[in-house]
């Protein structure tokens, strides 16, 4: 990745991970597994070095995302999600809503390139087609190798944590290799003038397994919640910032537990772009439930009746988008509402 002379030198306060030492032999890796372990048991977030996503295609997806956001604005409302019923395509500032409220950023979402689904499970709404802006053909070329990328460091992810909870090492390949439900999104934090920070995203969790997260070299902001506090969570070069999801909670019958989090968006003058990367099994696929050793307490799940966790990906995922895109659920789906 680029390194930006101008971007401040950073002491992490959370767990920093180097992917690369499950090829340095059984004994390291096995050091790799109990520490992705501990750091998830821990804080439900680290820093992941080591990952080998090239450099060259990090810059050019931050170019080709710079691209996008300085379009005319009548070429992004072009691909407006008010038009998909996938939930797809471009959303304008203040479009998403994070626990009710307003969230101050402009995004564009990408998910895997599917046909629609006829009929069946609710949830089979979502597989479909994105939408690409005409005038910024490199989005849909440069986007396409990203997911590769990143669905190849994800599932060895999975396997390692498969290994460090004492499950066969394969134990999730059913639910991912072959047909894994994947979400980008591109996002843009515009600077505001309020004297008091804005909400970039409101507090929550991901509905997913995991993210895999690159922020903008120099550009904090966000914030993950430890012991009824916030740690802040800045670019550390190199590195993505990665946090799992609720699925995993479920997996693991709370042993390893969806964090809350947050982002505070910049002040007048700055803008931020960011590009979580959310790893989710087939939507139809119930996720496996592990039996942990003894020496791992798992607590059981969070219970949350404003919030409640499915064990079939699908069902989280459409409470997920309904809940964020309302404007979009009542013109496609408002049989689902209410």
């Amino acid at each position: 990745m680029t390194s930006d002379s101008t971007t401040t030198p950073v002491t992490p306060g959370l767990p920093v991970l180097d992917l690369s030492r499950l090829d340095r032999g059984e004994a390291e890796a096995e050091r790799f597994r109990i520490e992705l372990r501990e750091a998830t048991h821990e804080y439900g977030f680290f820093y992941l070095t080591g990952h080998g996503v090239p450099a060259d295609l990090v810059d050019r997806v931050m170019r080709t995302a710079r691209a996008f956001f300085d379009l005319p604005e009548g070429d992004k409302m072009a691909i407006e999600n008010l038009r998909s019923p996938q939930f797809r395509g471009y959303t304008r500032v203040g479009g998403e809503l994070t626990q009710g409220n307003v969230d101050w950023r402009e995004q564009i979402d990408i998910g895997p390139e599917r046909p629609q689904v006829a009929g069946g499970a609710d949830y089979l709404r979502l597989e479909g087609p994105n939408q690409w802006p005409a005038t910024l053909p490199e989005l849909r070329a440069v986007m396409t190798l990203w997911r590769e990328e990143l669905n190849a460091v994800a599932l060895r992810l999975m396997r390692a944590w498969a290994l460090s909870l004492g499950a066969d090492e394969h134990v999730f390949d059913a639910a991912f290799a072959e047909k894994p439900f994947t979400l980008i999104k591109i996002v843009r934090y515009p600077g505001k003038s309020d004297p008091t920070p804005r909400q970039g995203v409101g507090a929550h969790k991901d509905s997913g397994v995991l993210t895999l997260l690159y922020v903008e070299p120099g550009k904090g902001g966000l914030q993950v919640e430890k012991d009824s506090g916030w740690i802040d969570a800045p670019p550390l070069d190199g590195a993505f910032v990665v946090n799992i999801g609720e699925l995993l909670e479920v997996a693991t019958d709370g042993y390893l537990k969806a964090t809350v989090h947050r982002v505070i968006s910049p002040l007048i003058g700055d803008d931020r772009i960011s590009i979580p990367f959310f790893f989710g099994p087939a939507l139809d696929t119930t996720i496996p439930l592990l039996a942990l050793p003894e020496s791992l307490q798992a607590p059981g799940i969070t219970v949350d009746p404003e919030n409640p966790i499915f064990t079939t990906y699908g069902e989280n995922a459409l409470k997920s988008r309904l809940r964020a895109h309302p404007d979009v659920a009542a013109i496609h789906h408002a049989d689902l509402l209410g």
